[in-house]
């Protein structure tokens, strides 16, 4: 998953948040299975949540009619997922990488789909507190959620 690009659309800022949903559902098969117990847990968790709003923007953009970009048959992880500690790493990635897009649909919408937005920056800069705390990453929390390093 590539860093969000400014659009020119609304539409375009809510394809390019469900691109990365569909990536961020993609990364917790190969983090969960490298998890055990409660963060397995919690990685089943946050891949339900990124279908869930994946699912949702999927039925928005198709009854608005504003095109439904394809889903991958898979995607190119950053760094090898060999054991726990690299699961972790890549689940506070997908979280920031995701929250990336939705920060940037924050900005390109406005109404209800800029709820929904700011809504999803929200859930994935807790969830990447959540995984920082588990991988004993400092800080847990970045000031800024979404805002490219």
């Amino acid at each position: 998953m590539t860093a969000p690009t400014p659009t020119t659309s609304p539409a375009a800022a809510l394809r390019a948040a469900l691109t990365a949903e569909y990536a961020a559902s993609w990364a917790y098969g190969p983090i969960g299975v490298r998890l055990t117990d409660a963060a397995r847990k919690a990685a089943r968790d946050a891949e339900a949540a990124h279908r869930r709003r994946r699912d949702e923007l999927v039925l928005k953009l198709s009854t608005d009619g504003d095109g439904v970009p394809p889903d991958q048959a898979g995607y190119a992880l950053p760094f090898p997922v060999t054991d726990s500690a690299s699961a972790l790493r890549l689940a506070v990635e997908v979280e920031e990488r995701t929250g990336a897009f939705w920060r940037a649909a924050v900005t390109d919408t406005t109404g209800a789909d800029r709820e929904r937005a700011l809504a999803a920056l929200v859930d994935c800069a807790v969830r990447a507190t959540r995984w920082r705390r588990a991988a004993g990453i400092t800080p847990l929390t970045v000031p800024f959620p979404g805002r490219p390093g």
